[in-house]
């Protein structure tokens, strides 16, 4: 094991055969060292902060960082790291990789700050994941040890004080269940009342519910999602406004326009030209989360 306090990072190498777990720095996550745009993440992301102060922007939502500080990013979110640079190694993966192992990475929370035995074992177990994926990464049985590693590293982030427990209300298990057909029907569907025939239940009783853990209504959530999707394409990606809009249900660009300043407060041209700005970019609402980690 490797000693807690000497985290050694893996570098990608382009040469080798892509594996569906491996370990990179904090700057190979973006080719520009400034960060001056957001980047898309496309694999699942565990962050530990190694060295430096500063903010990791997710989802347009600064989370303070500081050496000790693990983030857990999922695919199709947007990252954004500000000034100072902050160091960080990070654990990515496909989520094929768990298929088949007692884990579910939901369980992990999205932001905590490690202290005392929890930062030692959590470094040791990125450190010697680091190590491992860097040595083993052409043997036939280096998948399946990144896998295990990758399960131990998870449970043990799922077992923090922080971490969050299964729903056990009504309320908050139907919540739950909203947001996930949310994920599956948004760019296709705004009108809750089709949520709630998927579910198999009422539109109050989806509303209530939503009302019950968020303080917003079922429609709100789901306008949310979408305008958080728009935002992250306009701010990470050069599609076409009027291409993400059709992407995201608007038939008409001027639909789509409406929509983004009723829900952002200004258009999608402005909000996209704000993101190169070295200033404070425009405030997104935040979806609700499904879990409440930090």
């Amino acid at each position: 094991m490797v000693p807690s306090g000497h985290l050694a990072t893996a570098l990608p190498d382009a040469a080798a055969a892509p594996i569906e777990i491996d370990t990179v720095t904090l700057g190979d996550l973006t080719p520009d060292p400034k960060w001056r745009r957001p980047v898309l993440l496309e694999q699942e992301l565990i962050m530990l902060a190694t060295g430096g102060h500063g903010f990791a922007e997710v989802d347009f939502r600064p989370l303070p960082c500081r050496p000790g500080t693990l983030l857990r990013l999922r695919p199709g979110q947007v990252l954004r790291c500000t000034p100072p640079r902050l160091d960080a190694a990070v654990v990515r993966w496909h989520p094929e990789a768990l298929h088949g192992l007692d884990i579910d990475a939901e369980d992990v929370p999205t932001w905590v700050q490690l202290a005392g035995e929890d930062e030692d074992a959590v470094i040791n177990d990125v450190s010697q994941l680091t190590v491992d994926s860097r040595r083993h990464r052409d043997t036939p049985a280096a998948r399946s040890l990144l896998r295990h590693q990758l399960t131990v590293l998870l449970l043990r982030l799922s077992m923090l004080p922080s971490s969050v427990r299964r729903a056990s209300r009504p309320e908050q298990a139907t919540f739950h269940r909203f947001c996930r057909e949310v994920e599956l029907g948004y760019q296709h569907t705004r009108r809750v009342e089709d949520y709630a025939d998927r579910l198999g239940c009422s539109v109050r009783t989806l509303t209530r519910a939503c009302l019950a853990v968020t303080g917003r209504s079922a429609k709100q959530i789901v306008d949310e999602r979408v305008a958080l999707q728009a935002s992250r394409l306009l701010a990470a990606t050069d599609e076409p406004i009027a291409g993400i809009g059709r992407q995201l249900g608007f038939s008409e660009p001027t639909n789509f326009g409406r929509f983004f300043i009723r829900e952002i407060g200004v258009s999608p041209g402005a909000f996209r030209a704000a993101r190169e700005l070295p200033g404070p970019p425009p405030v997104v609402r935040p979806r609700p989360p499904a879990d409440a980690s930090t």
